[in-house]
């Protein structure tokens, strides 16, 4: 059973997941590798790029997912 979270920055949420999702392809990654360099699987880094879909993640796994894409975070 899955429950509907609410977002108050889920724009900005979004938009982070957007550019993790560009910055990757651009990096000539695909979430395979983003996911190995990340030490999870790729169904975790998929989930994370769900177009339209909010789901929470650790702080840790987007400032990992930002240093493998040579990115501030």
């Amino acid at each position: 059973m899955s429950k509907e979270i609410e977002f108050i920055n889920r724009d900005r949420y979004v938009q982070r997941v957007i550019a993790i999702a560009y910055l990757h392809k651009v990096h000539g990654m695909t979430q395979e590798q983003l996911a190995e360099h990340e030490k999870v699987n790729r169904s975790h880094i998929s989930s994370i790029e769900a177009p339209g879909i909010a789901r929470p993640f650790f702080l840790e796994v987007f400032f990992n997912i930002a240093d493998a894409l040579n990115v501030a975070s």
